[in-house]
């Protein structure tokens, strides 16, 4: 059995990493800061690989045991505790590896930034919350968990704090979030009242209990409780894992440093929500319902936020919706049963969304940090080593064969066919999506490397110093220019980055080409994921296509013949026509296309309508409550209407109370009168 020592130093070897860079970055400086961290995140990494290679080949069992007791009150207890099987240790892997090569790339990145010891302290800590939440055994740790993983990406995608753009795409990100974690809230909570506990294994072997059992939500409306569950769950990995219409804080992160946008975008945040809902597996199986409306999101997402890329100038935005369209892909094959597909595609697209970020990062240095892809142009001469691992990133995104992407998402696109044949017209609108989304990605991933590295220089080399100061107030040396010079205008000419940033690319470029072809066998039509997802056999299309698979070669081969195929190459050709050969035509399509162009950069308006509805909505709300509430009763009813009463009664008594003792003669005659005359008229 695997050490619980073992799994707790990979846990908090991070973290001890963090508390050093964080509580103590004066002491022991900016060498003293990475070098706490990425120690730190290698133990963890290397250890990490040990778990999964002890657990693939070693044959050993998984390891679910609690390791620390919170409570325990009658029949409810909570525990820090870890279930490590091969979902788990997969994801240690991931996670571990990238964040390692994104901590080493930060060494170069950051390497001026003033908030230096700090960020280390908080990307360390972001991959200890995430290793946390991949190793929970119950619920409550994986809210907690959750929780941290939601805060620390508020605290890094809000780095750079004086710059108001960052402050409100944090505070994008995180109101956002609470949007899903409050209906994620709710399903664990449901797990509880249902199922009495929030124990992974004693909830999963129970599951059955939630057949036929029904809520009545609203009178009249009786509810499957499992579908309730299930959907209050996925609403939790919308907000986490960016799926519509939960998604518009994701573009926005990219005011945080590029090292973090890798990092959250290829291996952790964003993938949270796609591990969560595998690792449910056996209660999303009991509801079809849930299973089709995860399944219409995800197709959503897929297609409509691809078609936002094409549009976008930023080259960190670009990758950012290619993202967002990646997971819509993850999602769809949730919504099929093709769990085991879903995790595949999460795997892959780590490695070279890491690599496409990391590489936009690098560009972004060359350029002095202008990110916009319409000033630059010909990089390809002066950052070889940048450009061909971009090539290799965008020929793993766009699904070229034999490329660690195609075999990932080719097997989405086969899962959702199979799982077509017999379903509804939502499966129907999800296989024309996810073909529909194979061009959309290849054109727009084609545009950026023909925008950056091909064609001419759209950039003026300037000689001389910033215009501006540059970091005269402490400004960062972060992902745009901050109006050191004017757009377009570089002070130095671009040149390849250092090698702690292209190390990295190199090593990530590795498995961008070969993980996918030594991985497919094993994970998707192997015993990978035996036990630790549950899929039920009428709705299994993973082992419908294992009937037709042999070998990856095979299946790469085969991969020429298919539609997808021919439409990423038609991707291509438009992107070359257009961006390389006709460079001047895209203007004039734009031109003609306005009504279309505008809906696309306007991102559907979900950013309009979130700010009408909710953000003015609230506003008005507040005013009426304000206004209504606070000052009609609280303030000039109870405070201020209780003083002016106190007031008046004092007035009265000062009047009364004048000091002269014929005043209260009189006023005793009268009183006796009174009383006099009261008796009287009594009787």
């Amino acid at each position: 059995m695997l050490s619980k020592n073992i799994l707790l130093a990979i846990v908090l070897a991070p973290l001890l990493g963090s508390a050093i860079a964080g509580l103590f970055g004066r002491l022991v400086g900016r060498a003293g800061a990475h070098w706490a961290t990425i120690l730190g995140v290698g133990v963890s990494c290397v250890l990490s690989a040990y778990v999964l290679q002890q657990l693939a080949v070693g044959g050993m069992p998984a390891f679910n045991q609690n390791v620390y007791t919170f409570y325990e009150v009658g029949a409810y207890s909570a525990h820090v505790g870890f279930l490590v099987d091969r979902l788990s240790a997969t994801m240690m892997v991931v996670v571990t590896s990238v964040s390692l090569l994104v901590h080493v790339y930060t060494v170069g990145y950051m390497a001026d930034d003033p908030g230096y010891q700090r960020f280390f302290s908080y990307i360390s800590l972001f991959t200890f919350s995430m290793l946390m939440l991949v190793m929970s055994n119950n619920f409550l740790q994986l809210f907690f968990a959750w929780e941290a993983v939601g805060l620390v990406s508020y605290l890094l995608i809000g780095f750079w704090f004086k710059r108001p753009t960052a402050i409100f795409a944090n505070l994008k990100a995180f109101l956002v979030n609470r949007v899903g974690d409050f209906g994620f809230l709710l399903g664990i909570a449901g797990v509880l009242y249902w199922l009495g506990t929030l124990d992974y294994a004693t909830a999963f072997a129970n599951a059955d209990r939630l057949q036929g059992r029904t809520v009545a939500l609203f009178p009249g409306m009786p509810w499957d409780v499992a579908t309730f569950i299930c959907i209050c769950l996925f609403i939790g990995a919308m907000g986490k894992s960016a799926q519509v219409p939960l998604h518009v804080w994701l573009p926005d992160s990219m005011e945080g440093p590029t090292p973090i946008s890798a990092l959250i975008h290829a291996a952790t945040m964003v993938t949270a929500g796609i591990f969560m809902v595998s690792r449910m597996s056996p209660l999303f199986e009991l509801s079809s319902t849930a299973l089709t409306f995860v399944l219409f999101v995800g197709t959503t997402t897929a297609l409509f936020t691809g078609l936002i890329g094409i549009v976008q100038n930023d080259i960190k935005r670009v990758v950012a919706y290619s993202t967002l369209s990646q997971l819509g892909y993850m999602t769809v094959a949730l919504g099929v049963s093709a769990y085991s597909a879903a995790m595949f595609h999460l795997v892959t697209h780590a490695f070279f969304k890491a690599l496409l970020f990391l590489g936009a990062g690098s560009v972004i240095i060359a350029m002095h940090h202008e990110q916009d892809m319409r000033y630059m142009g010909g990089l390809r001469r002066r950052m070889p080593v940048t450009f061909a691992t971009a090539w290799i990133g965008t020929l793993a995104l766009v699904g070229a064969p034999f490329f660690s992407g195609f075999y990932s998402k080719d097997a989405i696109i086969e899962a959702v066919k199979e799982a077509a044949h017999a379903g509804g017209w939502i499966h129907q609108y999800a296989l024309w999506a996810v073909l529909a989304g194979v061009f959309v990605t290849s054109f727009y991933s084609f545009r950026l490397l023909y925008l950056a590295f091909h064609g001419k220089e759209r950039f003026v080399i300037e000689a001389g110093p910033p215009e501006h100061g540059g970091d005269a107030q402490g400004e960062p040396h972060g992902d745009a220019h901050h109006g050191q010079l004017r757009p377009g205008h570089l002070a130095h000419a671009p040149h390849e980055s250092p090698w702690v940033v292209t190390v990295p690319l190199v090593l990530l470029a590795v498995p961008s080409v070969a993980l996918g072809w030594l991985a497919i066998t094993p994970m998707l039509f192997g015993d990978w994921f035996a036990g630790a997802i549950v899929v039920d056999p009428a709705r299994d299309v993973i082992a419908r296509l294992a009937d037709g698979f042999h070998g990856p070669t095979a299946f790469a081969l085969h991969g020429f013949q298919t539609p997808a195929f021919w439409l990423a190459f038609s991707g291509f050709v438009a992107a070359t026509f257009l961006y390389l050969l006709r460079p001047q035509l895209p203007s004039r399509i734009a031109a003609a296309l306005r009504p279309l162009v505008t809906v696309l950069e306007k991102k559907f308006w979900f950013d309009e309508a979130y700010q009408a509805v909710f953000a003015r909505g609230g506003l008005l709300l507040g005013r009426g409550l304000w206004k209504g509430g606070d000052v009609a009763v609280i303030d000039d009813g109870l405070v201020n209407g209780s003083a002016v009463l106190i007031e008046r009664v004092a007035g009265l008594m000062r009047w009364l109370q004048s000091g002269y003792l014929y005043h209260y003669a009189f006023a005793m005659i009268l009183g006796l009168i009174a009383l006099l005359g009261a008796f009287v008229w009594s009787r």
